[in-house]
């Protein structure tokens, strides 16, 4: 078995269960809006392409274009205040980042939350962790599954692409780690299923973090 020498991961759904604050606060705009609410549940195929996508999303197909930076606006707020309520790690994912960097394993995160909550949920949830970089949307890069981030992220890694392993739990990533140049490991813990992985070409599709360890 190929066995590699840096790791990227995506945020939400692969290192953070983030759903139930990412769907509270949604929903709280739709309320707002007086618009019907989603179950927490289906925000699991909403997520994933930046908050703006996500409000085009959940929202009625006749919301004038023009009305979405408003919701942008909310949506921000309220997350803002609540993305740290119910958000932790999946399980194994702090042992993992611990075993990585006993063998000098460096590891990023590249996401396409804002930056300012990716950094936020990231620093609150792994304090000891020293990523080398993490990437958000608003960073300069443009959003997944384009590479430049995580083919910048291999530079500051000083690490070929192909020696990199890109883990995440969404076509998005998957189509990210390709389009680098990057093995993927596809997590089915996270928001979406077995068969959008594969039929992303995940290189790997794994059910715990303990089988992500033993990649390197």
């Amino acid at each position: 078995m190929k066995k590699y020498r840096g790791a990227i991961f995506d945020l939400d759904g692969t290192l953070m269960d983030t759903l139930a604050d990412i769907g509270g606060s949604a929903n709280m705009v739709l309320e707002e809006y007086g618009c019907p609410t989603h179950a927490i549940s289906a925000y699991r195929q909403f997520v994933g392409r930046g908050f703006m996508d996500l409000m085009h999303r959940i929202f009625p197909q006749n919301t004038p274009e023009e009305k979405f930076p408003q919701l942008l606006d909310r949506m921000l707020f309220y997350y803002g205040e609540h993305c740290l309520d119910h958000s932790v790690p999946y399980q194994g994912i702090p042992e993992l980042l611990a075993a990585l960097a006993q063998r000098n394993v460096p590891v990023a995160v590249n996401s396409n939350k804002r930056h300012l909550y990716t950094e936020k949920l990231v620093r609150s949830a792994f304090p000891a962790v020293s990523f080398v970089e993490i990437i958000g949307e608003g960073c300069g890069f443009p959003r997944k599954p384009q590479p430049d981030a995580a083919q910048h992220i291999a530079q500051t890694m000083g690490l070929p692409p192909c020696e990199i392993l890109y883990i995440g739990d969404s076509s998005t990533d998957m189509d990210t780690g390709r389009n680098a140049g990057m093995d993927t490991a596809g997590c089915l813990w996270g928001f979406r299923t077995r068969e959008e992985l594969a039929a992303h070409d995940a290189v790997y599709l794994v059910n715990t973090a303990e089988e992500i360890l033993k990649l390197f």
